[in-house]
Parts: C-alpha cells; structure tokens; sequence
C-alpha cells in the first residue's frame, strides 16, 4: 500500500517508448516556403499521456472520487480508502462496519477534499470528514438515494459544507448542511437541515436529477443547473446581500410561477452526465459538455447573459460506434479544448473546436471493464479506473495545435493567440490569414499580414502590381521597412527609395485629379515618412537619389522640405533665391547660423534685401568674419543704392564699435566709404580712432592718399600728424587755418629745433602771406622759442620799428634779466665748490677707533684679521663679507663692472710681482718710475671698487630699503633649501 501512487508507465507503453529512444528518428527536415526551417529530432509526447498506477487493490474498486489532491475509493462491501495526493504513502482505510446487505452506491467530494458523502444502495447516506475516523450517518437523509450533490463553492471549508443541494433518484432537490462539530447534548447529527426546494419531472413523471452545480455570476447572481436523463435545467436568482448562509430556496421559489427554463432530448440511456472546465486564472466554469442519448451537447458559459447562462451550444453526435443500448458512453470530462467519452474498453478524445476525434485509446481487456471517469477540478488530472487498476492521464500542451484549427476555421486572431511562441506556426497563420484577406479583396490588411510573414518578398509584391493595388503594396512596403533591422541596409536602401516613387506617383496622381483634402492627407503621410528618424540615415546616403526623384516628379515642395530634414540648407536657400523669395532664404540662414551659408549667400541677398540682411548680420554678431563678409559689401556698394550704401556703412561702423574688430581691411573700407559718402563722419572716425601709430586699425598711407584725392586736407593734416610729419602737416596745414598749425607746431616736445623751425614757418607765413605784423606777434607769445631777431628776417625792408618797439624792448628786458640770474648761479657756484674743498679737507682728517674686540657685522669673527671697512653709522665689514652682502643687491651692469675691476687688481699685483723680482740694481730709477704708474692705476681700481660695494652701510643704506620686498630666500633655490631642512 505504501507505493499504491508511484507513477509507473504501463508496461506496453514502457517498452514502446524504450524502442522509440532506442533509435534516433528521422530527421524530419524541411524548408518552408515562408522560409523557416521545420527540425523535428524526436516525436512529440502525446497531449493525453497514460500513466497506470502500480497498485493492486486487496478488493475490487467500486466507486472513486477525487478533489483537492485528496482521493477516496471505495472497495469492496464496506471499506473506504482515503489518501493525501501529497502523502501517498500514508493511506488511511476506514471500515463502515455494515451488517445488512448494503452497498456504496455513490461517491461525493466536495471542492476542498474535506468532506465525503456516502450514497448506499439502501437509501441511506453516510458522511466522513478528512480530520475524523468516524462515520456518521445522516439521519434526515434517510429514504432517499442520493444520485448528486451541488456543492457550495463559495461558503464551504473543512469544517462545514454550506447550504448544499441534493438530487435524488425521485427527481427530488433537496437543500441540506453539513457541519463536522459535536452537535449539542440534543443534536448530535451532523447535518443542519434537509429541506426540500423542487422536484424535476421528465414525461409528467419524477426523473431521477442525475447532476447538479452551483455557480455565483455577478451581483450576487446564482445560477443553478440541473439535469435529469433528457433534460437539462437552467435556475437563475439573486440572493439578498448577507443572506448566502440561507440557502437556495428563495431561487426556486422566484421560478416557482415560471417554467422552469430547460434543454430536452429525445433519446434516453437512462442517466446523463455533465462536466465543466475552470481556467486556472478563474473561479467561475468558462465551458460545459453534457453527456445524454443523443450525444454531447457542449458550448461556453456566458454569466452576462440575462436569460441563458449557455452560449455558443452545439451537439456532437456519438459516432456509429457508440450505441446507447449496447456501447453507451459512461462517462465525460472536459478539458479547455476537448471532452474525453469513456467507453467499456477506450477513451476517446473530441476537439470541442471542430469535433472530431483526435485520439482514442483502448486498453487491454486483462485491465477488465472500464468503471469510471473523475478529474480533480483542482489539480487538473483524469482518473479512470477498472476493478482491479486505477490509470491517471496527464494533459500537457493541450493548445499545441489548436492554432492550426483556429485557422482552417479562419478565426486568425485566435490562432494567432496560440502560437505567440511558436514563430513557424505564426508565420503560417499570417501567411494564410493574407492569402484569405486578399482573395476577399480586403488589400489593406492583407498588406499588413503578408509583411509580417516570411513567405518571398518579390511574389507578394507583384501580387499587389498585378492587383494594381499601389495603396496596399505602399502598406506592405512601409510594414516591412519597420521590420527591417538597422544592419539590413541594402534592403532598407530599396525599399525606401521605392516606397517615395510610390508617394510622388500618388501625389501626382492626385494632383492632377483635382482631389485636395487626399492630397494633402498623402502628402502629409509622405513627410512623416521621410522625418521618421528610422530612416534617416538611410535617407541621408542616399539623398541624391531622392532629389533626383523629386525633381524628376516636379515635386518642389517637398524637395524643401526634404531638404530641410537632411539639414541641406543650401539646396533650399539656392530654391529660395531661384524663385526670388529671398525674405525665406534669410529666414532659414538665420534660423540655423551657418556661417559659410551668410558668406555664400550674403552677395545675392545684399541686392535685394540689404536691411534685414545686415540686420541678420548683426545679430549673428562675433560668429561672423567681417572680411569674409567684404565681398559681399563691395558688391551691393557698387550698384550704387542709397539704401545699400547705408546698410554698409552701418554694419562696419557695428564691426567697429561694437565687435571692435581690428581687421585693417574693415577700416581701410570704412574709410573709403566714408570718403566718397559721408565726409562729415570721416574726421570724427580720424581723430576717435586714435592718435599715435600703435593705436591705428587702417592703413595710414591708404588714408592720406584717399583724403588727398577727395581733396580733404584737415583730414589730411590729422594723418600728417598720427604719422609724426610735422613738417607736411603744418606746411597742409597753414592751406587750411594759422590755429591748426599751431597745434601740429607744437606736438614735437621732445625736438626744440624742429619746434622752432616748424613755428618760423608758421611766422613767414603769418609775414609773408598774410602780412599780419599782429598775428607775427602772437606767434611770438605762443611759442617760447622764438625771439623777435628770428623772425625780423621775415619782414620786408620798408616796415617801420614803431610795430616791433614793444617787442624789441620786452627782449632786452629779458637779456638783461638772464644776465643777472646767470651772474647769480655763479656766485652760488662758487660759494658751493668753496664748501666742497672745506669738507674734502675735513673728511681727511676725520677718523674712527676700532677696538681689538671688534667683530665683523656679517660673519661675526674678529674684524682686525683681516681687510676691512668701517662705515659713519658704527657698522664694520671684512672686505669679502662686504662684498659677499652687496653683490646680490647690485644691477647686472655694476656687477660686470665689479667683476671687470676685480680682475684688474689682480692682474696688477701679480704684474707688481714680477716685476719686483727680475728688475736689476743699476735700473732702479726706471723702476721706481714704472711701480709710481703702477702704483697710482692700482689705487684708481681700489678706490672704483669702493664706489661700488662701499658707498653706504649695506644695513643702513637704500639697499636695505630696495630689499625689503626680496624673500629671504631665493625662489631658485627654495625647494634645495626646503628639502635640507625635511
């Protein structure tokens, strides 16, 4: 007992598939013509696969039942096995102790395998529930054999039942409940009530209810069927909210004053059977299969509708094999897309969908008479058993091929639905659901089937040619384009080029029919598709192509506006000056700022529109070269347009003034411009521009000559100037005004002589020209240089002194007066040197005392060991350490003088030295005469050194003071330093 639920396969089966692994299948291989490649290595399982289970019953099988993974078989006279599905080796067997002849009549589980009616032969029930040993007999049941149960669904669970209904073999609906507690001291029963709620009748006699089920719809709506031999029974009612726990009287009694609504069949085989399917995801039954004499009524359950919970009916007629008097049908169930019949000796699978029979299996008459067939609502499988074997059938992959009968019936959308993993078989589908679309001459969504599938891409297409259906085959082409992938360019490539040779085809076909609203519906489409950035890149290798269409079709429209997309702006700017809309071409020159568009463009657009073009110009701003812009200026300026002239000059006074450009070419043009246009402006940009050399944009020269060839001489004279040719600008000048040669006169400071001179021009020409002896006066006021014997020259002979008196005694007057201030200086001259020599002597004389315990201010070590200098303010220095201190303080210049004077002094005393030793007795007076030179040019280098590093106290003087903003020490070598003290 303990291995009564391993699965074992039968033994046929077992050795049927040992032969089938023992060899490796055919390959079953092949090529579509949609283009797939069907490889089937090994058979596919079976969808209905047969397991039986090895166990030998200790007595014969009389009735079984199963739900919730918890089975209850009935054996022999009055034994009940239960067993947990999830603990097969635990069963639990449960005798009924019965003494009469009774038998188990029927089975009844409800949905949570806890609790387990007991129909016996003598119309008595018996009740188990799963946590008890007990059986307990319903005493209110008595009399009546029970033939179904309608559970309730909703309300019951392992320790109650819920208002339940009961069918009898009388015809009788009884309404009970169960209850697994003690009952009180008084009511030890465990059934609550037993309340009759209809009776069924077939033939105006009592029929027995051979199946009964419970549904609850929506609002609170139930629906009960109940089916006799013949007929099938349809309730329908709504239970008060809360009012559940009460029963299902109040149903029947709302179909008390009605006929009950109900399904009759001829034919009679002396029971029925119906069965239902439950999706996994629902609560509530999808379908049902009634088994009666005249076959298998079966269809959906539609809770919405209000009259009639069944739709979609239809009959299955028994095949010629089963006969209602000899081979009838013992049992049914339904699964989601077939109902299996069971016979005396085989099984039989029907597809609900066309009804056919699409399996059978026979088992083997050493199995004997085949009882019974139950499937656990819960966990999906059928269970049939004989007397001495109990088989269990697994259904897998059930919807495996429903496509294919889904689509023979041209219901594509549900094929398509059953084989969303399968491509192969997608394919297929699509395939068939275009051929069916196309023969209907529904081109449109043909098209879009057929670009969804594999099947050749050049058979489809002429199919749409030969159709000549231009809408469908552009549909076609546009789905298959979105199915491309990126990598695919060549294809991409065909057919986009393709697809816009049929836009401009309808687009002129439209246009020549006169039909607007289409047209530009089309044309719109047709824009969309070449912005889809899907085909950019596409589009933009190949949009010389696509130009090369658009122009062929005439199509300028949308030649803009394609151009635009690929960022063509030339092409459209060019459209726009070709057709002279030249307000369009600024307008997208400035919407985009491509700077090599303004300069190629600009020429054209400055004819014709030179405001807003300078106006774009401006606002451009720095992003423009202003002389790459000059062609452009010069063209319009030469047509001679005021307005043109005007826009010139203000975009380059803009460049000027505004960018501050520099460009000479820019001011040179402007000057130009200025000189031949507005003179006014010309002197004012002069003298804003600058006046010394260094501060001037335009070409000095080209200036001049310009101003000189306009005939502009104070513009003239201002450039003299800037150029620092005093002489030409006063000589212009003086052509012009006495007062503007006065102030060029006057610019050279630095230069007396030519101040003068260029002032004596200024006064023969106030003599010679304008014989002005006042004006010549003035000349000498103005200018300090110039003395009246300077300019007395310039008068001619016959002018009387009376004119120059006043003059000639103002510069005696000054003679006199410098006489007297030079006799004064030298006085103080004197005075000052007599001072000099009076401190020379006594510097002489003037000395220090050095103690012997002095020591040197720099090294601190005793000052009397070697060379050194005392200073006014107490400092004392070694020579070297003075020299040492001071070097680093002196300018480039001084320290290569010092370096120069070192090596000097010690040429001299190693020139002293030798001397000394080779010079004879008898020369001596040449000798001494030589070191006396020497003596003396030694001295003179001393005393030069000492001007140098011994002119102040090092501490004391300005050296100290020019130092105090120098680290203390040296940048060069800070980081040697720093590193000495890590």
């Amino acid at each position: 007992m303990a291995s009564i639920l391993d699965e074992y396969e039968d033994s046929q089966n077992t050795r049927k598939s040992g032969q089938q692994h023992g060899r490796l299948p055919t390959a079953n291989i092949g090529l579509t013509h949609s283009g797939f490649v069907n490889v089937r290595l090994e058979e596919e399982k079976p969808i209905f696969n047969k397991q039986r289970i090895d166990f030998t019953p200790p007595e014969k099988i009389n009735h079984l039942a199963v739900c919730n993974n918890q089975l209850c078989m009935s054996l022999g006279k009055d034994t009940i096995l239960r067993i947990d599905l999830a603990k097969p080796d635990q069963p639990n067997q449960i005798e009924l102790g019965r003494k009469d002849e009774s038998k188990v009549h029927k089975l009844f589980l409800d949905p949570t395998g806890s609790h387990l009616l007991i129909s016996l032969t003598t119309s008595e029930c018996l009740y188990l529930n799963r946590n008890t040993q007990k059986v307990r007999s319903l005493s209110r049941w008595r009399g009546h054999l029970i033939e179904s149960v309608g559970w309730n669904k909703l309300l019951g669970n392992e320790t109650n039942t819920g208002p339940i209904l009961v069918g009898t073999s009388q015809g009788i609906i009884f309404e009970a409940e169960i209850s697994a507690t003690e009952g009180s001291l008084f009511n030890t029963n465990p059934d609550q009530f037993f309340r009759q709620v209809h009776s069924l009748e077939e033939d105006g006699a009592p029929a027995p209810v051979c199946c009964l089920e419970v549904e609850r719809g929506l609002e609170n709506k139930y629906y009960i069927i109940a089916t006799t031999r013949k007929r099938l029974f349809q309730f329908v009612g709504k239970l008060a909210e809360g009012s559940e726990q009460q029963g299902f009287s109040t149903i029947f009694s709302q179909n008390q004053d009605l006929l009950p609504s109900f399904q009759e069949f001829p034919a009679n085989m002396g029971y029925s059977e119906i069965t239902f399917y439950t999706s996994k995801l629902r609560n509530t039954p999808k379908a049902f299969a009634w088994m009666m004499g005249n076959g298998v009524l079966y269809g959906q359950l539609d809770f919405v509708r209000p009259d009639s919970l069944l739709s979609d009916v239809q009959v299955w007629e028994y095949t010629p094999d089963i006969d209602i008097s000899a081979n009838k049908p013992i049992s049914i169930v339904l699964t989601q897309f077939h109902f299996l019949l069971l016979l005396r000796d085989r099984v039989k699978a029907i597809c609900t969908l066309n009804g056919e029979v699409v399996h059978e299996d026979v088992f083997p008459d050493k199995f004997g008479t085949l009882q019974r067939m139950i499937k656990d609502p819960v966990g999906g499988l059928v269970w049939i058993y004989t007397e001495r074997t109990v088989f269990r059938y697994h259904v897998q992959r059930e919807s495996r091929d429903v496509w294919q009968m889904y689509m023979s019936m041209n219901k594509f959308d549900l094929a398509k639905e059953y084989c969303r993993d399968r491509p192969e078989c997608m394919d297929m589908v699509l395939a068939k659901e275009a051929e069916h679309c196309f023969k209907n001459k529904r081109y449109l969504e043909s098209a879009k089937c057929y670009a969804l599938t594999q099947n050749y891409f050049e058979e489809i297409a002429l199919k749409f040619i030969e159709a000549k259906q231009e809408e469908a085959l552009k549909e076609f082409l546009l789905k298959k384009l979105n199915n491309l992938k990126s990598n695919e360019r060549t294809q991409i490539t065909l057919l986009v080029t393709w697809l816009a040779e049929l836009y401009l085809n309808r687009l002129g076909q439209l246009e020549s029919d006169g039909n607007t609203i289409i047209c530009q519906e089309t044309r719109e489409e047709f824009r969309q598709f070449l912005s889809n950035p899907k085909h950019k890149e596409c589009l933009f290798n190949n949009r010389s192509t696509i130009y090369d269409l658009l122009a062929s079709h005439g199509n300028v429209d949308d030649m803009v506006y394609f151009s635009v997309i690929m960022q063509d702006y030339e092409r459209v700017i060019s459209h726009y000056c070709q057709h002279d809309d030249y307000s369009a071409a600024l307008e997208v020159l400035s919407k985009h700022c491509d700077q090599k568009l303004f300069y190629k463009f600009s020429p054209v657009l400055m004819q014709h529109i030179p405001k807003k073009v300078v106006d774009a110009w401006i606002q451009m701003g720095k992003r423009l070269d202003p002389k790459k812009l000059i062609p452009a200026l010069m063209n319009y300026s030469q047509m001679g347009s005021g307005q043109q002239i005007d826009e010139t000059i203000r975009y380059i006074e803009f460049c000027v003034y505004e960018l501050m450009v520099t460009e000479e070419a820019i001011h040179n043009y402007l000057l130009s411009l200025y000189a031949k246009y507005k003179p006014d402006s010309l002197l004012l940009y002069l003298k804003q521009a600058g006046t010394h050399a260094s501060e001037i944009h335009y070409d000095l020269k080209y200036a001049l000559r310009l101003c000189a060839e306009h005939g502009y001489l104070q513009a003239c004279v201002l450039v003299y100037r800037i150029m620092e040719l005093y002489e030409e600008a006063v000589d212009l000048a003086l052509q012009v005004d006495v007062d503007l040669a006065k102030s060029c006169a006057d610019l050279p400071e630095d230069d007396e002589e030519l101040r003068k001179k260029l002032w004596l021009k200024i006064a023969r020409h106030v003599v010679q020209e304008e014989k002005d002896v006042k004006k010549a006066m003035n000349c000498l006021s103005s200018c300090d240089l110039l003395k009246i014997e300077d300019i007395l020259p310039f008068f001619p002979d016959f002018v009387t002194i009376d004119h120059f008196k006043e003059a000639i005694c103002s510069s005696l007057e000054e003679y006199n007066q410098h006489i007297e201030e030079l006799k004064q200086e030298m006085e103080e001259a004197t005075e000052s040197a007599k001072r000099i020599r009076e401190d020379i002597q006594e510097m002489r004389n003037k000395y220090g005392i050095v103690d012997s315990q002095e020591k040197c201010a720099a090294c601190d070590f005793p000052l009397l060991n070697r060379p050194f200098y005392l200073f006014l303010c107490g400092h004392m220095f070694h020579y070297d350490c003075l020299l040492q201190e001071v070097t680093p303080h002196l300018t480039t210049f001084k320290q290569t003088r010092l370096e120069d004077l070192q090596k000097k002094l010690a040429a001299t005393a190693q020139t002293s030295k030798s001397r000394h030793r080779s010079t004879p007795k008898d020369d001596g007076d040449t000798a001494s005469l030589e070191k006396g030179s020497a003596g003396t040019s030694r001295e003179q280098i001393k005393s030069d050194i000492d001007d140098i590093i011994a002119s102040e106290c090092v501490y004391c003087g300005e050296l100290m003071i020019k130092s105090i903003d120098k680290p203390f020490i040296d940048p060069e070598k800070f980081e040697q330093e720093k590193a000495s003290w890590l």
